[in-house]
C-alpha cells in the first residue's frame, strides 16, 4: 500500500509551483535538502518520476503534472478539516483573525461585509499593529491573515499584492504649491517634509524618500509624525512643512491642502497568510479586500 505523508505533497506543490528547489524551500521555511529528500521519497513511494532535474532548470514530468491537481485538492481538503478542528477545539463556531494597518478601515468594513455574505454568521476579531508584529502573530497561528502596506518578505508566509494606494502630499493651504492640482516632487525640496518614523510606516517612509532621491535631492526632515491628527493640525498652522497621506488622507481638515505628487507615487497594500493556506481560500481574501 502507498503511504504518501502530506508533507510530501506540501513540499511537491511548492517545488512544482516554484520550478525552484531553493524558493520552495524558502517559501516552506525549510533548508533545501530536507526539500530534495522529501520529494524523493514520494517519487519512491508512487513508483513514478514528478520532477526533470538539470542544473539548468526543473521542470514536471506528465505523470507530476496529472499528480499536481491531485495534490492540490488534497492539502485543500486536510486545510478544511484543520479549520473546523479548530474552530471546534476553541468553541470558535467561525472567525477570522485579521490584523489590520493604520487608515486601512474602510477596507476592512468592505472586506469583513463581502465574506460575511457567504458566511453571515462569521466573527471577527481585528489586531492593529506593525507589519513585524502581524508576521511574527501569523507565523505563531494567533492570525488567519493580516493586511500591510508594503512588500513584507517573511519565510513561511505568502504575501498577495491586493490593491495599490496613491501617496498624496499635505501642504499648509495657503502655500503656492497648493494651488497645482498634482505637485512636482522636486518642489518639495524647498519645504521641511514630516514623516512617519519607518518602523512604524516603512512603505510610506520609503515611498517618499525614494520619490525624492529620483527627484535630484535629499530632503530636510523634521520631527517624526506620531498621530496623523495632530500632523494634519500642525501643518495647517506652518509655512514651510509638508506630510504624506496614503490614499487622499482626510481632504476636510481645515487649514491643509492634500495634492496628488507629479510624477505620481504609489505604495503596494499586501494580503499576508501562511505560506501552507489552501489556495482555494485566496481568491475569496483577494476578492474581498480588493
Amino acid at each position: 500500500m502507498v503511504a504518501v505523508e502530506i508533507r510530501q505533497l506540501r513540499y511537491f506543490v511548492a517545488v512544482a509551483e516554484e520550478l525552484h528547489f531553493g524558493r520552495a524551500a524558502d517559501r516552506l521555511a525549510v533548508v533545501q535538502p530536507a526539500v530534495s529528500q522529501q520529494i524523493g521519497r514520494l517519487e519512491r513511494e508512487l513508483g513514478v518520476r514528478l520532477l526533470e532535474r538539470s542544473s539548468r532548470r526543473v521542470a514536471l514530468t506528465g505523470d507530476g503534472e496529472r499528480l499536481l491537481a491531485e495534490a492540490r485538492s488534497a492539502l485543500a481538503a486536510v486545510e478544511r478539516v484543520r479549520t473546523v478542528a479548530a474552530e471546534l477545539a476553541a468553541g470558535r463556531g467561525g472567525s477570522l483573525r485579521l490584523g489590520t494597518s493604520a487608515g486601512l478601515g474602510e477596507r476592512v468594513r468592505r472586506g469583513v461585509a463581502r465574506i460575511r455574505e457567504n458566511v453571515p454568521d462569521l466573527s471577527l476579531v481585528l489586531v492593529d499593529g506593525p507589519a513585524e508584529a502581524h508576521v511574527e502573530a501569523l507565523r505563531a497561528g494567533e492570525l488567519d491573515v493580516a493586511l500591510v502596506r508594503g512588500p513584507v518578505r517573511a519565510r513561511g508566509l505568502r504575501p498577495v499584492e491586493v490593491w495599490r494606494d496613491p501617496v498624496h502630499v499635505v501642504l499648509p493651504a495657503g502655500h503656492s504649491l497648493a494651488a497645482h492640482q498634482a505637485v512636482p516632487i522636486g518642489a518639495l525640496a524647498e519645504l521641511t517634509l514630516r514623516l512617519p518614523e519607518r518602523s512604524a510606516n516603512p512603505a510610506l517612509h520609503d515611498a517618499v524618500l525614494a520619490a525624492c532621491r529620483a527627484a535630484g535631492f535629499t530632503p530636510a526632515l523634521g520631527r517624526p509624525v506620531r498621530s496623523v491628527e495632530d500632523v494634519l493640525v500642525e501643518i495647517g498652522l506652518a509655512e514651510r512643512e509638508a506630510t504624506f497621506v496614503h490614499g487622499c488622507g482626510d481632504g476636510g481638515q481645515a487649514g491643509v491642502a492634500v495634492r496628488l505628487l507629479d510624477p505620481p507615487v504609489e505604495t503596494p497594500g499586501f494580503l499576508l497568510v501562511r505560506a501552507e493556506t489552501g489556495p482555494d481560500c485566496l481568491p475569496t481574501l483577494v476578492g474581498a479586500f480588493a
